[in-house]
């Protein structure tokens, strides 16, 4: 049994549309830049100098393959469920039709704590950056400023928060393209005035500085630069056309790791050495040194590095911008399914869920932490806590893939039907899932080395999802989906 006609159009039809009341106005070019630029932002922009500082040129770009890796396979694995069954609940969904619906609604609450607090995450970064213009102004201001342009973003329309994304990701690919030809420019003597060379991957016990334990204790820095890679899923189900135009998008995400993660870290690594003490280390509140800028700096170009504190700025409202729409429509489609309160579910005369998104720019409010406790401590808080969910979101798309694709065999369907295969199946879902097992416990090791709110911060989402995966499962009584009773009804 092969997906029919009548399913591949399933999406695409009005009936459709009024029923579940999403509006599919996002176009191709729309979820093609965000799947270029939608996870580039806050974790590359801001915390990858702390990254180099810490493990070394080498072992902050380990971390960085290990991590891309990683979710190369996630991505291949989400894109093969979202183009068959593109629903803007796809975590919660997947999840609950092909492994136990008691894990999609765990999985579906991760998914929306990991967003929620990546908006203040990302907020927070906002107000720390408008210091370099304006040192002695509040954090409190640039915050709540940044919320209310982004909360308007989005109460626009699906269109609104397509638009404004195409725009932000493509100013912030176009600097980072600008970066790498500087950058590489200077390795090689064409600007700065002399060859900057290899010499920073070999000088004292670079390039490893601190051997695995220090990979191990940038992992999670590595995790939240990735985080937001699959908003092109969530947008899936409001995107014209998903059968054709996620796996176009999703086809994307090899050559962003490798140019837009891995040769930057490389890059940065070359040209800073990880002893520079500008690197932007934990507790330091200016991002006016940023590698990025410190590049610029050293490559002759005043205006250039004050220039990209500007694409710093547009590049974290745009991580924000995606976690406040992924974080509401995954509200919605609890709502939605009974899983949380019916009143989130409610969409106004645009297709946007209002409810959902006041609720969740809620949650944005608590950067204004930032005031009482200073932005550099805050934003490590929240960086941590959102790379751990984020890991546990990753392991349910991964876990989910692989029940997708058992059960789709074991109920006789023709793989060569998906609108987007993944490669490398079972080892991508398999790979991952060690991955990540080895990346989470992986911390534990590291558990001395921090205090005891960073530790609780990171944590806490561990015990959570159990408690909501088995708190769930012993009050529905629900059981693992039987391979062979797994649901691929494509109607939301």
């Amino acid at each position: 049994m092969g997906k029919s006609e009548k399913e591949l159009s399933t999406f695409n039809d009005p009936a459709v549309k009024k029923e579940t009341g999403l509006q599919r106005s996002l176009q191709a070019r729309h979820l093609t830049m965000m799947a270029i630029g939608g996870a580039i932002g806050t974790g590359l922009f801001v915390s990858s100098g702390s990254a180099i500082s810490t493990a070394g040129p080498g072992g902050a770009l380990v971390a960085y393959i290990l991590v891309g890796a990683m979710v190369y396979f996630v991505m291949t694995s989400l894109g093969e469920m979202a183009s068959f069954m593109p629903v803007s609940g796809s975590f919660e969904t997947h999840a609950t039709k092909f492994v136990d619906p008691a894990f999609g609604f765990a999985l579906g609450w991760n998914y929306w704590y990991t967003t929620a607090i990546t908006l203040p995450a990302d907020l927070t970064a906002a107000s720390m950056i408008m210091h370099y213009w304006f040192p002695n102004s509040s954090s409190l201001l640039w915050s709540g400023l940044a919320l209310v342009l982004l909360l308007v973003l989005n109460i626009l329309s699906v269109k609104g928060y397509g638009e404004s994304e195409y725009w932000f990701a493509s100013i912030k690919v176009l600097a980072i393209i600008i970066f790498l030809v500087v950058g590489v420019a200077m390795i090689f003597g064409i600007m700065g005035g002399h060859a900057v060379g290899f010499g920073n991957f070999t000088r004292g016990d670079a390039p490893f500085h601190g051997g695995m334990l220090s990979i191990f204790s940038v992992i999670l820095v590595a995790g939240f630069a990735f985080q937001g890679t699959e908003v092109v899923a969530t947008a899936a189900g409001e995107t014209k056309d998903p059968a054709k135009n996620v796996p176009k998008a999703i086809r994307t995400i090899f050559w962003r790791i490798l140019i837009f993660y891995v040769l930057t870290i490389l890059v940065v690594g070359l040209i800073i050495p990880y002893t520079d003490p500008n690197l932007l280390k934990t507790g330091i509140e200016n991002v006016s040194i940023s590698p990025f800028t410190l590049v610029f700096k050293r490559a002759g170009l005043a205006f250039a590095a004050s220039a990209m504190n500007a694409v710093l700025l547009t590049s974290v409202l745009s991580a924000a911008n995606s976690a406040m729409y992924g974080s509401s429509r995954m509200l919605w489609a609890l709502a939605k399914e009974g899983k949380a309160p019916h009143i989130f579910a409610k969409l106004n005369s645009r297709g946007v869920p209002m409810l959902a998104l006041l609720f969740t720019s809620i949650i944005g409010v608590s950067a204004f932490l930032s005031s009482l406790f200073g932005s550099g401590s805050v934003f490590l808080w929240l960086m941590n806590a959102s790379a751990m969910t984020g890991f546990i979101k990753w392991l349910g798309i991964a876990v989910s893939h692989y029940r997708f694709r058992k059960a789709y065999i074991a109920q006789g369907r023709d793989l060569s039907q998906l609108p987007y295969k993944a490669k490398w199946f079972p080892f991508g879902p398999i790979i991952t899932i060690l991955f990540l097992v080895i990346f989470v416990f992986g911390q534990v090791v590291l558990i001395n080395d921090h205090g005891w709110v960073e530790i609780v911060s990171t944590y806490i989402s561990i015990p959570a999802f159990l408690l909501l995966w088995f708190g769930y499962k012993i009050i529905k009584k629900t059981k693992v989906v039987p391979l062979k009773e797994c649901d691929f009804d494509l109607k939301e």
